[in-house]
């Protein structure tokens, strides 16, 4: 079956229409095996002289949205099947009418068509970018601290004011109240007391102080300012210093410090600057074809951009 540009712009409308995938029950022991996987040449829709395969039904689920793949291949399949066969019909019934030869159907088409091929030839050039190991490289040394993490815990002690509410009977502290009790605490932990253990009973930060301080594993950009910097420059069991933010004093211990290495980020950074080389190739390609915009009609072209001067060498 020759499936039109319209056949595959009416999909995308189509799953509306198609039911909730229901909430599939456990598998009972000893139900029936599944049953095999179709012959993907096998006729499967026939409507009218069109016929389509097994094969070209699942390759139109693929181009639905993402959210209804898995209903059109489960409990929607048949469903989806009586969308494709009303599509066809009506397609097939606006061609008997001359309803594709309009001007305004043969220009959305021809565009339909044209949208499709440039998504095609940009997947096509994001799938055969070729990144560097340099360019890699250089990427990983300026975000390295997108692949760094910690796991610590905290006390915090809450001052007056602060954007969090106090705890219900704890009195509220001043600066220099807060200061030092956290500093009495410091003194505690670090003279051997648990640090678990006084979490829960002193720090004001409720959620984290019934798991004893834990906040869980966390990267730069998380934290407040203070918290991140104080957080990040200490070593692993070290217990920091009272730590000034917004929220009060915190006593900080960091628990594991780890970067990933480039040997595991790099199908992630390459998933990163794939698109990126596609986009430039797209603009190299643009740039190299002849094209005129018509100012009277667009507006004039924004000043292009002044290239950026090359730092000048040091002096010898």
């Amino acid at each position: 079956m020759k499936l039109s540009l319209i056949f595959l712009a009416f999909c995308a409308i189509l799953p509306a229409q198609m039911p909730a995938p229901p909430m599939a029950p456990p598998p009972a022991s000893g139900s029936a095996p599944a049953a095999p996987p179709a012959d993907p040449n096998a006729v499967v829709i026939t409507i009218g002289d069109h016929k389509i395969t097994a094969a070209q039904f699942f390759d139109l689920v693929k181009a639905l949205p993402a959210q209804y793949q898995d209903t059109a291949r489960g409990a929607g399949k048949r469903d989806f099947a009586r969308n494709l066969v009303e599509l066809q019909v009506l397609a097939d019934q606006a061609v008997k009418l001359g309803l594709d030869q309009q001007p305004d159907t043969k220009l959305q088409l021809e565009f339909q068509k044209d949208n499709m091929l440039a998504q095609a030839m940009f997947l096509n050039l994001q799938q055969n970018a070729t990144i560097s190991d340099a360019e890699i490289q250089a990427y990983y040394d300026a975000h390295k601290a997108d692949y760094e993490s910690l796991t610590a815990r905290h006390i915090l002690i809450r001052v007056k004011g602060a954007p969090m509410p106090a705890a219900p009977g704890k009195p509220e502290l001043s600066d220099d109240e807060a200061k030092a009790k956290a500093e009495a605490i410091r003194k505690r932990i670090v003279g051997g007391e648990d640090f678990a253990k006084i979490a829960k009973e002193e720090s004001d930060d409720t959620s984290s102080g019934e798991k004893g301080g834990d906040l869980g594993e966390f990267k730069k950009g998380m934290m407040v300012p203070p918290f991140e910097t104080a957080a990040f420059a200490l070593k692993p069991g070290d217990i920091s210093e009272p730590v000034q933010t917004p929220f009060g004093y915190h006593i900080i211990q960091v628990q594991t410090h780890t970067s990933k290495t480039l040997a595991e980020v790099k199908p992630e950074i390459l998933a990163k600057l794939k698109p990126t080389a596609a986009r430039q190739a797209v603009a190299d390609l643009t740039d190299k074809t002849k094209f005129d915009l018509n100012d009277a009609f667009f507006g004039p072209a924004p000043p292009a951009a002044a290239p950026v001067p090359s730092p000048a060498p040091p002096a010898k």
